[in-house]
């Protein structure tokens, strides 16, 4: 799929995979030849995310300069000449909301990396961000209130990045949209039945919108319990 859909930049979370434990097939990918692999210290099988290019960026960069959230692996940032292009995976709250806190210092950690980026060049933000924003964005919002990923306090944090002068790209050309979910849970057939949850994002700075062609969720794409998302911008 990958290898038909040529993309430019290919963001993965959740890896949960060592750097050097990363499979011969995607070390070979044709098209991405440029690759950096962030993963958990000492935590195997946790967290991780990558990024992969087609061309090779300026400069990368691991983690958000957060002590406590960078030994998971959490963030690798890739700058190009016209963007930066930020692989993200945010700490989900947890069964009974055991991590909310640390969740919700890692917003407010990660909003202000993000600003400090914005004030250099434009972000465009790919990943699994474990929030769904609004009612539309799930498929049982009043049954999910106290649930991890539709916390008020899950939600503010998502308002507060808005607010800060970035943009949900496919909430932005598809505000209507219903039933448009990226993860669906394994158990119960909920993805045959489309009961999910709209928790991966591509966000971009304000002033990209200008460059935003389209915002696409890939749900026939399978392999996961997330579907690939695809952001088309001119730059």
């Amino acid at each position: 799929w990958v290898q038909e859909e040529a993309p430019d930049v290919l963001c993965l979370q959740e890896t949960k995979c060592a750097v050097s434990a990363v499979p011969p097939e995607i070390r070979a990918l044709p098209g991405l030849p440029h690759q950096f692999w962030s993963s958990a210290k000492d935590r195997p099988g946790y967290s991780g995310v990558g990024l992969l290019a087609k061309t090779e960026p300026l400069n990368v960069t691991y983690g958000i300069g957060d002590p406590e959230h960078d030994v998971d692996g959490r963030v690798v940032t890739a700058e190009f000449p016209s963007l930066f292009v930020v692989s993200a995976y945010v700490p989900n709250a947890g069964r009974g909301l055991v991590r909310l806190e640390p969740r919700q210092r890692f917003d407010a950690a990660f909003l202000a990396f993000l600003q400090r980026l914005d004030a250099r060049k434009p972000v465009l933000l790919c990943g699994d961000l474990n929030v769904a924003h609004a009612e539309i964005d799930l498929c049982h919002p009043r049954a999910n209130r106290a649930s991890p990923g539709f916390t008020p306090q899950e939600r503010e944090g998502f308002s507060r990045l808005l607010a800060a002068g970035f943009v949900d790209s496919f909430r932005h050309l598809y505000p209507e949209a219903r039933g448009a979910f990226t993860f669906w849970t394994y158990l119960g057939g909920a993805r045959a039945r489309n009961v999910g949850w709209r928790l991966d994002y591509a966000v971009l700075s304000q002033r990209l919108l200008g460059a935003l062609c389209d915002c696409k969720i890939r749900s026939t794409v399978a392999g996961s319990d997330h579907c690939p998302i695809t952001a088309l911008l001119a730059v």
